[in-house]
Protein backbone atom coordinates (compact mmCIF):
# COMPACT_ATOMS: atom_id res chain seq x y z
CA UNK A 1 0.00 0.00 0.00
CA UNK A 2 3.22 1.99 1.02
CA UNK A 3 4.53 1.92 -1.93
CA UNK A 4 1.32 2.22 -4.29
CA UNK A 5 0.48 5.65 -2.79
CA UNK A 6 3.97 6.71 -3.38
CA UNK A 7 4.21 5.82 -6.75
CA UNK A 8 0.68 7.49 -7.15
CA UNK A 9 1.96 10.55 -5.37
CA UNK A 10 4.84 10.74 -7.53
CA UNK A 11 2.68 10.37 -10.48
CA UNK A 12 0.62 12.99 -10.16
CA UNK A 13 3.59 15.00 -9.31
CA UNK A 14 4.85 14.49 -12.46
CA UNK A 15 1.23 15.09 -14.11
CA UNK A 16 0.74 18.56 -12.49
CA UNK A 17 4.43 20.17 -13.43
CA UNK A 18 3.57 18.79 -17.02
CA UNK A 19 0.02 20.64 -16.17
CA UNK A 20 1.57 24.13 -15.20
CA UNK A 21 4.44 26.48 -16.43
CA UNK A 22 5.20 29.74 -15.61
CA UNK A 23 7.21 31.38 -17.66
CA UNK A 24 10.25 34.54 -16.38
CA UNK A 25 9.36 37.96 -17.35
CA UNK A 26 12.15 37.96 -18.98
CA UNK A 27 11.68 35.32 -21.50
CA UNK A 28 8.76 34.13 -24.10
CA UNK A 29 8.61 30.01 -24.69
CA UNK A 30 7.31 28.71 -27.92
CA UNK A 31 4.73 25.68 -27.45
CA UNK A 32 5.01 22.94 -29.68
CA UNK A 33 1.44 19.92 -29.87
CA UNK A 34 2.53 16.89 -31.63
CA UNK A 35 5.77 18.65 -33.13
CA UNK A 36 3.20 21.84 -34.68
CA UNK A 37 3.68 24.93 -33.57
CA UNK A 38 0.65 25.60 -30.74
CA UNK A 39 1.23 29.50 -29.48
CA UNK A 40 3.76 31.57 -28.43
CA UNK A 41 3.60 31.61 -24.11
CA UNK A 42 3.99 35.30 -22.62
CA UNK A 43 5.32 35.56 -19.33
CA UNK A 44 3.27 34.03 -16.69
CA UNK A 45 1.38 31.26 -15.42
CA UNK A 46 0.08 29.12 -17.74
CA UNK A 47 -2.06 25.53 -18.29
CA UNK A 48 -0.60 22.88 -20.42
CA UNK A 49 -1.63 19.32 -21.99
CA UNK A 50 1.24 16.88 -20.20
CA UNK A 51 2.58 14.40 -22.49
CA UNK A 52 1.18 16.17 -25.66
CA UNK A 53 2.15 19.80 -25.43
CA UNK A 54 6.06 20.99 -24.80
CA UNK A 55 8.06 23.91 -24.89
CA UNK A 56 10.18 24.07 -28.12
CA UNK A 57 12.31 26.85 -27.52
CA UNK A 58 12.83 29.68 -24.87
CA UNK A 59 13.86 32.88 -26.08
CA UNK A 60 15.54 35.92 -24.21
CA UNK A 61 13.12 38.76 -24.64
CA UNK A 62 15.63 41.39 -23.51
CA UNK A 63 18.22 43.66 -25.45
CA UNK A 64 21.34 41.18 -26.29
CA UNK A 65 24.94 41.80 -27.04
CA UNK A 66 27.17 40.02 -29.13
CA UNK A 67 31.15 40.45 -29.59
CA UNK A 68 32.15 40.73 -33.30
CA UNK A 69 35.10 39.19 -33.05
CA UNK A 70 37.80 41.43 -35.30
CA UNK A 71 38.49 40.25 -38.88
CA UNK A 72 40.61 41.88 -41.61
CA UNK A 73 38.71 44.37 -43.72
CA UNK A 74 39.83 45.89 -47.23
CA UNK A 75 39.09 50.00 -47.35
CA UNK A 76 38.29 51.91 -50.82
CA UNK A 77 42.02 52.96 -50.80
CA UNK A 78 43.43 49.23 -50.23
CA UNK A 79 44.70 49.35 -47.04
CA UNK A 80 44.30 46.44 -44.81
CA UNK A 81 42.56 47.13 -41.27
CA UNK A 82 41.49 44.89 -38.22
CA UNK A 83 37.56 45.69 -37.18
CA UNK A 84 35.49 44.46 -34.08
CA UNK A 85 32.51 45.94 -32.85
CA UNK A 86 29.43 45.10 -30.49
CA UNK A 87 26.13 44.70 -32.15
CA UNK A 88 22.61 45.22 -30.14
CA UNK A 89 19.84 43.10 -30.20
CA UNK A 90 16.58 41.93 -29.67
CA UNK A 91 13.80 39.09 -29.86
CA UNK A 92 10.81 40.75 -31.41
CA UNK A 93 8.80 37.40 -32.63
CA UNK A 94 9.34 34.31 -30.47
CA UNK A 95 7.57 32.28 -33.57
CA UNK A 96 9.85 33.39 -36.69
CA UNK A 97 12.96 33.52 -34.44
CA UNK A 98 12.54 29.62 -33.58
CA UNK A 99 11.86 28.79 -37.11
CA UNK A 100 12.71 31.43 -39.31
CA UNK A 101 16.43 30.87 -38.67
CA UNK A 102 18.17 27.76 -37.17
CA UNK A 103 20.56 30.31 -34.77
CA UNK A 104 19.98 34.06 -35.25
CA UNK A 105 22.37 34.54 -32.91
CA UNK A 106 25.31 32.69 -34.82
CA UNK A 107 23.64 34.49 -37.78
CA UNK A 108 23.17 37.79 -36.56
CA UNK A 109 27.31 37.43 -35.91
CA UNK A 110 28.38 36.85 -39.75
CA UNK A 111 26.11 38.92 -41.16
CA UNK A 112 27.44 41.80 -39.09
CA UNK A 113 30.99 41.04 -39.84
CA UNK A 114 29.53 40.89 -43.85
CA UNK A 115 27.83 44.03 -43.79
CA UNK A 116 30.75 45.46 -41.57
CA UNK A 117 33.34 44.37 -44.19
CA UNK A 118 30.78 45.51 -46.97
CA UNK A 119 30.49 49.21 -45.76
CA UNK A 120 34.29 49.77 -44.90
CA UNK A 121 35.18 49.21 -48.37
CA UNK A 122 33.36 51.86 -49.47
CA UNK A 123 35.17 53.87 -47.19
CA UNK A 124 39.09 55.63 -47.44
CA UNK A 125 40.79 54.84 -44.28
CA UNK A 126 40.46 58.57 -43.02
CA UNK A 127 36.54 58.02 -43.59
CA UNK A 128 36.65 55.02 -41.61
CA UNK A 129 37.73 57.42 -38.51
CA UNK A 130 35.99 60.37 -38.94
CA UNK A 131 32.66 59.14 -40.33
CA UNK A 132 32.16 56.04 -37.89
CA UNK A 133 28.62 57.15 -36.53
CA UNK A 134 27.48 56.97 -39.91
CA UNK A 135 29.30 53.50 -40.88
CA UNK A 136 27.62 52.29 -37.69
CA UNK A 137 24.47 53.43 -39.11
CA UNK A 138 24.95 51.70 -42.08
CA UNK A 139 26.07 48.71 -40.54
CA UNK A 140 22.21 48.74 -38.59
CA UNK A 141 19.89 49.61 -41.56
CA UNK A 142 21.81 46.82 -43.36
CA UNK A 143 21.25 44.39 -41.03
CA UNK A 144 17.99 44.91 -39.82
CA UNK A 145 16.92 44.82 -43.36
CA UNK A 146 18.14 41.10 -43.34
CA UNK A 147 17.64 40.28 -40.15
CA UNK A 148 13.57 41.06 -40.44
CA UNK A 149 12.97 37.51 -41.50
CA UNK A 150 14.26 35.98 -38.38
CA UNK A 151 11.97 37.92 -35.78
CA UNK A 152 14.28 39.87 -34.40
CA UNK A 153 14.82 43.60 -34.17
CA UNK A 154 18.84 44.99 -34.52
CA UNK A 155 18.77 47.93 -31.90
CA UNK A 156 22.38 49.30 -32.72
CA UNK A 157 25.89 48.46 -33.95
CA UNK A 158 29.06 50.11 -32.28
CA UNK A 159 32.67 49.53 -33.65
CA UNK A 160 35.26 49.05 -31.16
CA UNK A 161 38.54 49.12 -33.21
CA UNK A 162 40.00 50.34 -35.77
CA UNK A 163 43.42 48.82 -36.66
CA UNK A 164 45.72 48.91 -39.59
CA UNK A 165 48.39 46.96 -40.06
CA UNK A 166 51.91 47.49 -38.34
CA UNK A 167 53.54 49.04 -41.89
CA UNK A 168 50.57 51.42 -42.52
CA UNK A 169 50.90 52.67 -39.07
CA UNK A 170 54.42 53.63 -39.68
CA UNK A 171 53.72 54.65 -42.59
CA UNK A 172 50.38 57.06 -41.34
CA UNK A 173 53.59 58.24 -38.64
CA UNK A 174 55.53 59.14 -41.57
CA UNK A 175 53.05 61.11 -42.86
CA UNK A 176 51.65 63.04 -39.80
CA UNK A 177 55.24 63.92 -39.13
CA UNK A 178 55.45 65.39 -42.43
CA UNK A 179 52.17 67.13 -42.21
CA UNK A 180 53.31 68.49 -39.09
CA UNK A 181 56.36 69.44 -40.34
CA UNK A 182 54.36 70.91 -43.38
CA UNK A 183 52.37 73.09 -41.12
CA UNK A 184 55.20 74.43 -39.43
CA UNK A 185 56.92 75.70 -42.34
CA UNK A 186 54.00 77.22 -43.02
CA UNK A 187 53.74 78.46 -39.71
CA UNK A 188 57.37 80.22 -39.60
CA UNK A 189 56.99 81.66 -43.49
CA UNK A 190 54.01 83.05 -42.23
CA UNK A 191 55.29 84.97 -39.49
CA UNK A 192 58.27 86.26 -41.27
CA UNK A 193 56.03 87.54 -43.62
CA UNK A 194 53.51 89.14 -41.19
CA UNK A 195 56.75 90.29 -39.69
CA UNK A 196 58.76 91.62 -42.58
CA UNK A 197 54.93 93.59 -42.90
CA UNK A 198 54.71 95.14 -39.86
CA UNK A 199 58.73 96.56 -39.94
CA UNK A 200 57.72 97.84 -43.66
CA UNK A 201 54.38 99.32 -42.38
CA UNK A 202 56.44 100.56 -39.18
CA UNK A 203 59.27 102.52 -41.85
CA UNK A 204 56.42 103.78 -43.76
CA UNK A 205 54.23 105.43 -40.97
CA UNK A 206 58.04 106.55 -39.74
CA UNK A 207 58.61 108.41 -43.32
CA UNK A 208 55.08 109.61 -43.19
CA UNK A 209 55.71 111.04 -39.39
CA UNK A 210 58.86 112.62 -41.05
CA UNK A 211 57.40 114.32 -43.86
CA UNK A 212 54.82 115.52 -41.75
CA UNK A 213 56.70 116.83 -39.30
CA UNK A 214 58.95 118.93 -41.97
CA UNK A 215 55.60 119.70 -43.70
CA UNK A 216 54.30 121.08 -40.47
CA UNK A 217 57.68 123.05 -39.60
CA UNK A 218 57.72 124.35 -43.15
CA UNK A 219 54.66 125.23 -42.89
CA UNK A 220 55.21 127.00 -39.48
CA UNK A 221 58.86 128.67 -41.12
CA UNK A 222 56.64 130.19 -43.75
CA UNK A 223 53.89 131.44 -41.09
CA UNK A 224 56.64 133.25 -39.18
CA UNK A 225 58.22 134.67 -42.16
CA UNK A 226 55.08 135.71 -43.47
CA UNK A 227 54.53 137.14 -40.29
CA UNK A 228 57.53 139.08 -39.67
CA UNK A 229 57.55 140.14 -43.56
CA UNK A 230 53.94 141.91 -42.51
CA UNK A 231 55.19 143.19 -39.22
CA UNK A 232 58.27 144.81 -41.14
CA UNK A 233 55.83 146.05 -43.92
CA UNK A 234 53.28 147.54 -41.36
CA UNK A 235 56.59 148.82 -39.63
CA UNK A 236 57.94 150.54 -42.62
CA UNK A 237 54.49 151.74 -44.07
CA UNK A 238 54.07 153.35 -40.49
CA UNK A 239 57.91 154.86 -40.81
CA UNK A 240 57.13 156.33 -44.16
CA UNK A 241 53.62 157.52 -43.32
CA UNK A 242 55.83 159.40 -40.17
CA UNK A 243 58.47 160.42 -42.70
CA UNK A 244 55.97 161.89 -45.00
CA UNK A 245 53.59 163.55 -42.21
CA UNK A 246 57.47 165.35 -41.14
CA UNK A 247 58.19 166.28 -44.62
CA UNK A 248 55.19 167.71 -45.17
CA UNK A 249 55.73 170.83 -42.21
CA UNK A 250 58.09 173.67 -42.73
CA UNK A 251 61.69 172.75 -43.19
CA UNK A 252 60.69 168.94 -43.62
CA UNK A 253 61.81 168.65 -46.79
CA UNK A 254 65.39 170.45 -45.79
CA UNK A 255 65.89 167.97 -42.99
CA UNK A 256 65.67 164.89 -45.65
CA UNK A 257 68.57 166.01 -48.18
CA UNK A 258 70.40 167.09 -45.12
CA UNK A 259 69.81 163.66 -43.85
CA UNK A 260 70.77 162.16 -47.45
CA UNK A 261 73.49 163.91 -47.18
CA UNK A 262 74.60 163.17 -43.81
CA UNK A 263 74.45 158.80 -45.20
CA UNK A 264 76.17 159.53 -47.88
CA UNK A 265 79.29 161.05 -46.55
CA UNK A 266 78.91 158.42 -43.65
CA UNK A 267 78.71 155.67 -46.42
CA UNK A 268 81.58 157.02 -48.50
CA UNK A 269 83.79 157.25 -45.21
CA UNK A 270 83.10 154.05 -44.21
CA UNK A 271 83.97 152.70 -47.86
CA UNK A 272 87.20 154.60 -47.82
CA UNK A 273 88.19 153.29 -44.40
CA UNK A 274 87.96 149.54 -45.73
CA UNK A 275 89.93 149.90 -49.10
CA UNK A 276 93.70 149.11 -49.56
CA UNK A 277 93.57 151.94 -52.85
CA UNK A 278 92.95 155.82 -52.07
CA UNK A 279 89.70 156.01 -53.93
CA UNK A 280 87.91 159.17 -54.28
CA UNK A 281 84.19 159.36 -55.60
CA UNK A 282 83.80 161.24 -58.86
CA UNK A 283 80.82 162.88 -57.70
CA UNK A 284 83.31 164.28 -54.27
CA UNK A 285 83.33 167.82 -56.11
CA UNK A 286 79.65 168.26 -56.07
CA UNK A 287 79.61 167.79 -52.45
CA UNK A 288 80.79 171.49 -51.77
CA UNK A 289 78.00 172.22 -53.57
CA UNK A 290 75.39 170.76 -52.58
CA UNK A 291 76.34 171.52 -48.99
CA UNK A 292 76.32 175.15 -49.70
CA UNK A 293 72.90 174.58 -51.22
CA UNK A 294 71.82 173.42 -48.28
CA UNK A 295 72.96 175.44 -45.89
CA UNK A 296 71.60 178.22 -48.14
CA UNK A 297 68.25 176.65 -47.98
CA UNK A 298 68.02 175.87 -44.55
CA UNK A 299 69.35 179.42 -43.96
CA UNK A 300 66.65 180.44 -46.24
CA UNK A 301 64.05 178.51 -44.81
CA UNK A 302 64.68 179.69 -41.25
CA UNK A 303 64.60 183.15 -42.10
CA UNK A 304 61.16 182.93 -43.51
CA UNK A 305 60.03 180.76 -40.70
CA UNK A 306 61.34 184.04 -38.34
CA UNK A 307 59.44 186.35 -40.63
CA UNK A 308 56.37 184.15 -40.25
Amino acid sequence: MLTAFTIFVLVTGIILLKLMIIVPMRQACVLERFGNFRRVLEPGFHVIVPFLDKVAYRHEIREQVFDIPAQSCITRDNIQVAVDGLVYLKVMDAKRASYGIGDYKMASVNLAQTTMRSEIGKLTLGDTFSERDKLNEAIVREIDKASDPWGIKVLRYEIKNISPSAQVVHTLEKQMEAEREKRADITLATAAKESKILVSEGHRQEAINISEGEKQKRINEAKGRASEIEILAEASAEGLQKVAQAIKKPGGDYAVKMRLVEDFVGRTGEVLKGADVSVLPTDLAHIKGILTALNQNIGSGAAKGVSK
